[in-house]
């Protein structure tokens, strides 16, 4: 089965930062299948003009709900429908607004009621969720049901509107609460308008007695917790939530013992205030095993900080034999080991606070680049400069990726300005669902006549060579442009490594 990046790499032209916002979005849709009581479908044109209203839709990923029958017993991923077989699609892209058909569709002999949801990023439509609900059962409105569906009703708008999921928040979605382990709606102020039972049961466990309708959550909330920074804490992210700012997971353990995650959502259809979701869970029983998690965790991250420290000891080594030898050849060629070194040791660093093994490239490279700039320019003056985002990359590639980038821009830097001429070096980034392409680009005196990459015997490009091709699974490409200097090309894919 295709991932969701590898469907949107093969089906549509998306920017990075779009199929980023679809991987949060699909991150948090079991949220709006369990209050919707209704599958979502993603699904994405395969056109080049999305507002077209033609051309086919493939669905790229599905969400059932844990509340209700699925409407789609059988997996719908990689499914093409035309504009006539689902013309709400289409319409929902074209208006951006949501669209429901009037009369309940039938599929495969299961009645249900479909609906196109737009989802906006940047201003600009870059997909649609279905919402199908099985309409085989028929449901009695109950104030469960009244309180899930207006909720997902206002998450819907707000996905419309380009505010939810929000980019500013990274929930760990996988132990978040989820709508089943209980739920609280607040109105703008900030009291309670309806309790799930399991949320009131939690509540109960805190030491909370009595019915949560009518309360105000967030005083309460800080009266049943234990530690006054954690009661604070969970207090301010429930008045926050009210302020239109989403939270991350917060967990707190009660007077009684109890251990409760809390999650708090802000209500902000059309940009209305409208309260906020607060979701609950209780985990006192499973706190032992999220503990062993946390300690594993915690030695990986010690892991990579010790592999660090040693990485610096054999720099800090190399220098004090470099500063002992007489050899001006010796000497540059310790240098450069302790500039690899030290990549690697800021790459581990990295990974050190690091809570799943992903590295912000961006902030990392902006420690190495300059030192690299550093060593190779001593004696010379070259500004370095990036535009665009590589992003935040998985740790496989993190070391080797650092390592070709650093060794390209010494090389440039090294080579292409003799004699401490001034000049400049360029890394320009794109970043998409499939790919990341950076170009290293210098204002130099260029490559020499007859050069060829694969013939090349400098240790640089050896090692660059090296990594791309075994390590990155990646191709380089050395050119001299029109307008002079030198251009590196790199590119890397992103989707799934084998």
């Amino acid at each position: 089965m295709s991932t969701l990046a590898e469907l949107l790499a093969e089906n549509t032209r998306l920017s990075g930062e779009a199929a980023d916002h679809l991987q949060t979005v699909v991150a948090e849709w079991q949220l709006l299948a369990d209050l919707s009581f209704a599958d979502f479908l993603l699904w994405v044109s395969v056109t080049e003009e999305l507002h077209a209203g033609g051309g086919d839709f493939v669905c790229v990923s599905h969400a059932r709900p844990t509340t209700a029958p699925t409407a789609h017993p059988e997996d719908v991923v990689g499914t093409r429908f035309t504009v006539e077989e689902h013309p709400q699609l289409a319409k929902a892209m074209r208006e951006g607004r949501i669209c429901r058909e009037e009369d309940p569709h039938w599929y495969r002999d299961l009645p249900m009621r479909r609906e196109a949801v737009p989802v906006t990023f940047g201003g600009k439509v870059i997909a649609v969720l279905s919402r199908e609900t099985n309409l085989a059962q028929p449901r009695v409105p109950s104030p469960l049901e009244i309180a899930y569906l207006g909720s997902a009703g206002d998450l819907c708008q707000m996905i419309v509107d380009g505010t939810f999921p929000s980019r500013d928040n990274q929930t760990d979605t996988h132990t978040s609460p989820r709508v089943g382990d209980g739920l609280i709606r607040l109105d703008a102020a900030g009291t309670v308008v309806f309790a799930s039972p399991n949320g009131l049961s939690a509540y109960h466990r805190m030491g909370h007695e009595s019915d949560l309708v009518g309360t105000r959550l967030a005083p309460l909330t800080r009266s049943l917790i234990r530690d006054p920074f954690d009661a604070t804490e969970v207090s301010h992210r429930i008045i926050e939530a009210l302020d239109g700012k989403p939270s991350s997971r917060t967990e707190a353990d009660s007077r009684r013992g109890a251990v409760v995650l809390f999650r708090a959502l802000p209500l902000r259809p059309s940009g209305q205030p409208a309260g906020a979701l607060v979701l609950v869970r209780d985990v006192t029983e499973v706190k032992r095993r999220d503990r062993a998690l946390l300690s594993k965790d915690a030695t990986i991250r010690e892991i990579h900080h010790r592999v660090k420290n040693n990485l610096q000891t054999v720099a800090a080594l190399l220098r004090l034999q470099s500063r002992r030898t007489s050899s001006e050849e010796a000497r540059l060629a310790l240098a450069e080991s302790v500039r690899r070194v030290t990549s690697i040791a800021m790459v581990h660093e990295a990974l050190s606070i690091s809570v799943d093994e992903r590295v912000d490239l961006d902030s990392l490279l902006d420690n190495v680049l300059p030192m690299v700039g550093e060593v190779a320019t001593a004696e010379s003056r070259v500004s370095l400069s990036r535009t665009g985002s590589f992003g935040v990359v998985v740790a496989e590639i993190a070391t080797p990726l650092v390592m070709v980038l650093a060794e390209l821009v010494q090389n440039a830097i090294g080579h292409a300005f003799p004699d401490g001429r001034p000049g400049k070096v360029d890394l320009v980034v794109e970043r998409s669902a499939r790919w990341l392409d950076v170009i290293i680009r210098d204002n130099g005196r260029g490559l020499p006549s007859g050069f060829s990459l694969e013939r090349s015997d400098g240790l640089g490009l050896q090692i660059v060579r090296t990594l791309v091709e075994s390590e990155l699974r990646g191709s380089l490409s050395l050119r001299g442009p029109r307008s002079g200097g030198t251009e590196a090309a790199l590119r890397i894919p992103l989707s799934r490594r084998v």
